[in-house]
């Protein structure tokens, strides 16, 4: 494993700060909790507001915004997120409370062998033409039950995009930021305690689109601190928590590895999972031939490990499960600034994520109470 790699570490990970907060709405999933986060819950306020900015990693929030910024002078800590470092995984992770081998959504694409097709989880499409499967599939295959489900005392609320599914008693939806910004402020100004989970695609969808160091990323990000910031002076007694399901990193090239014949030939279906994790599954026999032709054409941009290695050292929160069979026979984790495209409808992003280098691994916890 190369030393550069970050290892989940599930002493102090989005799934622990999950744990915290569980913990203190009295639904405790018996994970690693947070003490810094752990000891400002202890405060009691009415309102908690727990916000994902999706990609919002370490990386992209220092090389865009200056250290006085209101995220940035209210970051706490520092967590790592799971692995493979990608929203379908980690969001999962947040919402539940469980580690990925626990919960199954193990990536962007799955294979499910019974119906012989590569499937991209949250919109349940097929993954090389983009059809849609029986609605439902995935969530029969693989159960999310959001953590705070059950909560007492408190109401609880999601605020999501209209496209996340969910059976939330008090679901809200937005358009935009400013939408979602408002949405929140009005439930917090509601009698009672509140607990509000919100999720936002941005910066992930304009950083795939133009790059982490763009301007276009910058401007971006500009925005959401500023408008976090006005939200936050605009509350009261409320604690609001921001963090990211994972990082991003700018792509120099994308490897149309569909194109690779030899390669092919040798799997039992096409490559899946993600783009910069990549899992395969073998024809019987070919695993020494694969590896040594992988290693060759791609090694210097991409790590080939037995998925059998990351479950049994832990990358993925449990040594076993029924979920293990799903990463295939090796993942391929890029190294370097390079993605493998599995199919012809691959998204070419000039900025991306799920290996394990800091800049998709580490994510911030932000967080600032008002009595």
């Amino acid at each position: 494993m190369r030393k550069e790699f970050v290892k989940p570490d599930f002493s102090h990970s989005i799934v622990s700060l999950t744990a915290t907060l569980a913990e203190h709405l009295g639904l405790p999933t018996g994970k690693p909790l947070l003490p810094v986060l752990k000891e400002e819950l202890r405060k009691n306020y009415k309102n908690i507001v727990f916000l994902i900015l999706d990609a919002f990693g370490v990386h992209p929030m220092e090389v865009n915004l200056p250290e006085e910024s209101f995220l940035r002078r209210n970051m706490q800590d520092v967590l790592t997120t799971v692995f493979p470092s990608t929203t379908a995984c980690a969001t999962t992770s947040f919402l539940t409370g469980k580690y990925p081998m626990e919960h199954g959504w193990l990536g962007w694409s799955l294979y499910f062998e019974e119906i012989a097709k590569s499937v991209d989880l949250f919109p349940e499409t097929e993954s090389s033409t983009r059809i849609p499967i029986e609605k439902g599939f995935v969530k029969r295959k693989l159960p999310v039950v959001p953590f705070y489900k059950g909560l007492k005392g408190r109401r609880a609320s999601a605020v999501v995009p209209a496209y996340w599914d969910g059976d939330d008693e008090n679901r809200y939806v937005w358009g935009d930021f400013g939408e979602m910004l408002s949405i929140i402020g009005n439930i917090c100004g509601m009698d009672g305690k509140q607990f509000i989970y919100a999720y936002f695609d941005e910066p992930d969808a304009t950083m795939h689109r133009f790059g982490v160091t763009s301007m276009e990323a910058k401007t971006l990000i500009e925005k959401l601190n500023e408008g976090l910031e006005n939200l936050f002076a605009s509350l009261d007694d409320t604690l609001l928590i921001i963090s990211a399901d994972h990082g991003q990193v700018d792509i120099g090239e994308n490897i149309e590895i569909y194109r690779d014949e030899v390669l092919f030939s040798m799997l039992l279906w096409p490559p899946y999972l993600d783009s910069r994790a990549t899992a395969f599954k073998l024809k019987e026999g070919c695993a020494e031939k694969f590896k040594a032709y992988f290693r060759e054409r791609y090694g210097q941009d991409f790590e080939l490990i037995p998925s059998e290695k990351l479950v049994r050292e832990n990358f993925f929160g449990e040594i076993s499960g029924e979920h293990a069979a799903l990463l295939g026979d090796f993942i391929a984790v890029a190294k370097t600034d390079k993605v493998m495209l599995h199919h012809a409808l691959s998204h070419h992003f000039k900025g991306h994520h799920a290996a394990l280098t800091p800049g998709e691994m580490l994510v911030p916890l932000i967080f600032i109470g008002k009595k």
